[in-house]
C-alpha cells in the first residue's frame, strides 16, 4: 500500500514539477524575447572568473554579438521600449553559446586544485 502511495505522490510531483518548469520557460524566454536577449546574456562576468575566462576562449564574433545583445537591451530598457514584434518572432532565447566553454573552464579548475596546481587567475569578487 505505501509503495502505491510513493509511486502517486511521485507522479503527482514530477506532474508539478514539469508544468512550473514549463511555464518559467514560457515566461523567461517571452521577457527575453522582448528585449533580444539569450539566457547566456545574463551570466555577468564581473562576479565570476570561470566565466570571464570561458568568454576570453569564444571566439571573437560571439563575444562581439553577446555584447551588441547587451547594449540593446540595455538601450530599450532605458528608454522603456521592446523590440518589435517582427523581430521578437526571430530570437532565440535559450540557443546556448556559453555553457559547454563555462563546464570546460570549471573542469580545469578543478583538476588544477585537486592536483595542487597554482591557480590561472586569482578567485577574488570585486
Amino acid at each position: 500500500m505505501t509503495s502505491l502511495i510513493k509511486g502517486a505522490l511521485a507522479k503527482a510531483t514530477k506532474f508539478t514539477v514539469d508544468w512550473v518548469t514549463i511555464r518559467y520557460c514560457t515566461v523567461v524566454g517571452n521577457r527575453l524575447r522582448k528585449y533580444g536577449l539569450r539566457h547566456d546574456d545574463l551570466y555577468d562576468q564581473s562576479f565570476d572568473l570561470d566565466l570571464q575566462e570561458a568568454l576570453n576562449r569564444l571566439p571573437r564574433e560571439v563575444v562581439d554579438a553577446r555584447n551588441q545583445r547587451i547594449k540593446r537591451a540595455m538601450d530599450l530598457s532605458m528608454k522603456h521600449e521592446y523590440l518589435p514584434k517582427e523581430l521578437q518572432a526571430v530570437q532565440t532565447p535559450f540557443r546556448g553559446y556559453l555553457y559547454d566553454m563555462l563546464e570546460l573552464v570549471k573542469a580545469e579548475r578543478k583538476e588544477r586544485e585537486a592536483l595542487g596546481a597554482t591557480p590561472l587567475y586569482e578567485r577574488t569578487i570585486p
